[in-house]
């Protein structure tokens, strides 16, 4: 049996799921939010979800859950140093996107990397990351999450 992660006694109070109406679960209290980064050379930089993961297998931005009283974009650029050494020094904020439940919020931050880094696990909620062209996103198994959003958010890389 796989020991959770993180143990309870290390969990922030915004790592927990909410429950929807129709039961459908999402992660984070306060809401989540992720970091969609974008470098003019390399792409997209996408996050393969190991298999225990929500949606495991799929391929998304790095993100999760918000603390209490965070904000959106500092819990985005947050989260996307905790998983992928994200360094926030090189971005530069285009947009934000809400996905607003009423009970739950996602936010996602489109950000640029003005200079080129090579992203590094820094986690165990990857399988692996990687700098995706812009053409080839749709190529992969999406979060759905994600997939639902690609549309709106493609346009924002130009």
């Amino acid at each position: 049996m796989r020991p959770e992660f993180p143990p309870p006694h290390l969990r922030d109070p915004g790592d927990a799921w909410v429950y929807g109406p129709d039961g459908t679960k999402f992660w984070g209290r306060f809401g989540a939010a992720g970091l969609l980064v974008w470098n003019r050379k390399l792409g997209v930089l996408l996050q393969h979800r190991v298999e225990w993961s929500h949606f495991g297998g799929t391929w998304g931005i790095p993100g999760g859950a918000r603390k209490i009283n965070e904000a959106a974009i500092d819990a985005a650029l947050r989260e996307a140093a905790e998983e992928a050494s994200v360094p926030p020094e090189l971005l530069e904020v285009i947009h934000t996107s809400v996905f607003d439940l009423g009970f739950w919020s996602y936010t996602t931050v489109v950000v640029e990397a003005t200079t080129a880094f090579t992203p590094v696990i820094a986690d165990a909620e990857s399988v692996s990351l990687d700098w995706v062209p812009i053409d080839e996103v749709e190529t992969l198994p999406l979060h759905p999450g994600f997939a639902n959003s690609w549309p709106l958010l493609r346009p924002l890389l130009v």
